[in-house]
């Protein structure tokens, strides 16, 4: 690394700016779309689980310039291992000066560290994630000894593409959901989500987190209800902020999800042709979302029957956390 670059610890609020205008200068080069605002940061660290930063984080300056920063925290895989992520971010024109291995290299001795005080018979595992746009990153992932553990995909949709023929279940109904609903869709969600890979199961902060995010907007869900159960949802929204900085209208169809008892009836169709039907009328001229091209459902096949179309990937990287 370079003799220029010095470490040091997380300092509070303080650096809530020049976390966002690292990871800022990261996604105008990659595109990626990760906190948008000081606010967002702030809100993030608000409700964090199993990280303290004081002590789970370091950033990198060169010539006294914030160059990046990594962050490391851990969640249980259900039904599986524990998982011990660690993120980083290093501005574009520091890179290749090393200050990404040091970055990781501290990040696994800090997950060590933190592993230390787990059980011994837990089996343990490094995770964490890059997308197809930064090849760098996976050339030092590999390097590290990390491998490719699955892979996401993002897709969009043009508005106006033909929808097809998508009834719903005559005994079922789409209707909104109020706040007294939120638990019960929370519960939902976890529930139908067990059966994706790689899910944790999600802590109380982190139910509060998903309530105080700006992008928690339950006036653009649909969700099917079964009498006072439900059944499945779709739960939208509209980043503001994101579209007016690419210059486009896009609406996000994310977190389709259907309960075990009712699959195979149509649901995710209907739920995604209305949420569709929602944004065009709303001027939308797109709608995202992100799939696991692994899918047991084979859900990346379905949204490509409903006219949507790849773009990035987002890969995510393993490693054995082996005892040295």
């Amino acid at each position: 690394m370079s003799d220029r670059a010095v470490v040091r610890r997380f300092r509070g609020e303080v650096d809530y700016p020049v976390m966002f205008d690292i990871m800022q200068a990261c996604n105008e080069v990659a595109g990626l779309e990760y906190n948008e605002s000081v606010e967002d940061v702030a809100r993030v660290f608000s409700h964090l689980t199993h990280c303290n930063p004081f002590t789970d984080m370091r950033f990198v300056e060169v010539d006294g310039e914030a160059a990046g920063y990594s962050r490391v925290f851990w969640k249980d895989e259900f039904n599986g291992a524990r998982l011990y992520l660690g993120m980083g971010f290093v501005v574009p024109k520091w890179r290749r000066l090393g200050l990404g291995s040091r970055l990781l290299a501290w990040n696994e001795a800090r997950l060590r560290e933190i592993a230390a005080g787990h059980p011994s018979e837990l089996e343990k595992v490094f995770q964490t994630w890059t997308t197809d746009s930064i090849p760098g990153a996976m050339r030092l992932f590999e390097r590290y000894g990390y491998h490719i553990a699955r892979t996401m995909v993002e897709m969009i949709r043009p508005i106006g593409a033909p929808l097809p023929l998508s009834p719903l279940p005559a005994s079922l109904e789409i209707r909104p959901a109020t706040p007294e609903h939120y638990c019960a869709v929370w519960d939902a969600w976890e529930e139908a989500y067990r059966d994706h890979w790689g899910y944790a199961p999600r802590s109380e902060n982190e139910f509060k987190a998903w309530q105080a995010s700006r992008l928690f907007q339950p006036e653009l869900w649909k969700i099917v209800w079964d009498g006072d159960q439900v059944a499945g949802m779709v739960l939208n929204y509209i980043d503001h902020r994101r579209n007016e900085k690419i210059g486009i209208e896009r609406g996000y169809t994310q977190n389709i999800f259907v309960r075990r008892p009712w699959r195979r009836r149509g649901l995710a169709r209907a739920l995604l042709s209305e949420s569709i039907r929602m944004f065009a009328l709303m001027g939308m001229s797109e709608t995202y979302l992100g799939v696991d091209t692994e899918s047991l459902t084979g859900a990346d096949h379905f949204y490509e029957s409903m006219g949507y179309r790849n773009t990035m990937k987002r890969l995510i990287y393993r490693k054995p956390m082996v005892s040295d």
